[in-house]
C-alpha cells in the first residue's frame, strides 16, 4: 500500500509540477539528464500501481532526444572526417551514429506505444477528451515520438519494429489539436508529412505554403518549432537555399521575439535542432560547425562592401 500511494503521488506530482516546471526552463541538457536518470525509477511504479503512460510519453521522448543528440554529434564527426579525407575515422563515426539512432528509435517507440495505450489508437477519426492543456500537449508530444521513432529507425539503417505507416497516422491525428493554439506546430507537422510522403498531400494544398504560415504563428508565439519541420521538409526536397532561408529566419526571429515563458524548453529544443541543421551544412562545406554567435550566416555569404575614403588628396 505504501508503494502504491508513493507511486500515485509521484505520478501526479511529475505530471502537474515537474513537467510544467521543465517546460518553462530552457536547459535542454538538464532535461535530458533528468529523463535518462529518473525514467527507470518513475516507470517502475507501474509494477505497484497504474502504468504511468502519460509520464512515459514525456520521459521516452526526452530520453530519445538524448540519444538522437549523440547521433548528431557522431554524424558531424563523420562529416568532418570525410572533409579531411580520413576514411577510417569517418566510418567509425558513422557506426557510432547508427548505434545512437538505434537507441533513439527504441526510446521513441516506447513513448509512441505508451501514447497509444493512454489515448487510444490515433488517426482513426476519434479524438480523446482532453482534461487540460497539459493533457493536450502530452498528446502532441506522443505524436512527435512516433514520427521521431520512424525517422531514427531510418537513420540507424536497422529494423527496430516501428510501423512504417506512422507518418500518415500522425498526420491524421494532428486534426485533434488546434494548430494555432500550439504555435502552428500540429499543422507544420502535417505539412511536413505531406512534403515527404509521395501522394500524401491533399488536392489544392501546398505543404510549403502551409509551413510558411505556421512559421509566422510560431514566431509570434515565441515557440518556433515550425521552423524545424520546415527545414526538415526542405532538406528532404534537396533545396539547400530554402534550408538556409529557414535557418536565417529562425536566427532573426530569436533577436526579435523572446521565448514563450511557459514553453521556453520547446523553443530551446527548436533552436538546438536548427543549430544542428546549420552545423551539418557548415561541416560539409568547411570542416567545422557554425561559428559561435553566427547562427543564420553561412560560409559563402557575400561580404558587405565597406565604404572607403580616398586619402591620397590629403597627403
Amino acid at each position: 500500500m505504501i508503494y502504491k500511494t508513493t507511486g500515485d503521488v509521484m505520478q501526479g506530482f511529475s505530471r502537474d509540477h515537474t513537467i510544467p516546471y521543465l517546460m518553462a526552463s530552457g536547459d535542454l541538457a538538464m532535461g535530458c539528464a533528468m529523463s535518462e536518470a529518473t525514467a527507470p525509477l518513475l516507470m517502475s511504479f507501474g509494477r505497484v500501481t497504474n502504468e504511468p503512460d502519460q509520464l512515459a510519453v514525456m520521459l521516452y521522448l526526452s530520453a530519445g532526444g538524448c540519444a538522437e543528440e549523440e547521433g548528431r554529434e557522431h554524424e558531424l564527426a563523420a562529416l568532418a572526417a570525410m572533409y579531411e579525407r580520413k576514411g577510417n575515422a569517418a566510418e567509425d563515426a558513422i557506426i557510432r551514429q547508427k548505434r545512437a539512432y538505434s537507441l533513439a528509435a527504441k526510446r521513441y517507440l516506447k513513448g509512441w506505444q505508451h501514447h497509444n495505450t493512454y489515448y487510444g489508437e490515433p488517426g482513426t477519426g476519434e479524438c480523446p477528451d482532453f482534461d487540460d492543456d497539459m493533457d493536450e500537449f502530452i498528446y502532441f508530444a506522443g505524436l512527435l515520438a512516433g514520427l521521431q521513432a520512424l525517422n531514427s529507425e531510418i537513420q540507424s539503417t536497422s529494423s527496430i519494429g516501428v510501423p512504417k505507416n506512422v507518418g500518415s497516422i500522425v498526420a491524421r491525428a494532428t486534426g485533434c489539436l488546434e494548430s494555432e493554439k500550439w504555435w502552428g506546430a500540429p499543422m507544420a507537422l502535417k505539412a511536413t508529412v505531406w512534403a515527404m510522403i509521395p501522394g500524401a498531400q491533399p488536392e489544392g494544398e501546398d505543404a510549403f505554403e502551409r509551413l510558411a504560415m505556421t512559421d509566422r504563428q510560431g514566431e509570434g508565439a515565441g515557440v518556433r518549432l515550425s521552423h524545424v519541420f520546415h527545414a526538415i521538409a526542405a532538406t528532404n526536397k534537396g533545396d539547400e537555399a530554402m534550408v538556409k532561408s529557414v535557418v536565417r529566419q529562425h536566427a532573426e526571429s530569436l533577436k526579435e521575439q523572446p521565448s514563450n515563458d511557459e514553453w521556453a524548453f520547446v523553443d530551446a529544443m527548436a533552436t538546438n535542432m536548427i543549430i544542428a541543421i546549420s552545423d551539418r551544412l557548415w561541416v560539409e562545406n568547411t570542416g567545422h560547425r557554425t561559428p559561435l554567435g553566427q547562427l543564420g550566416t553561412f560560409w559563402d555569404d557575400q561580404k558587405a562592401e565597406v565604404e572607403t575614403m580616398d586619402l591620397d588628396g590629403l597627403l
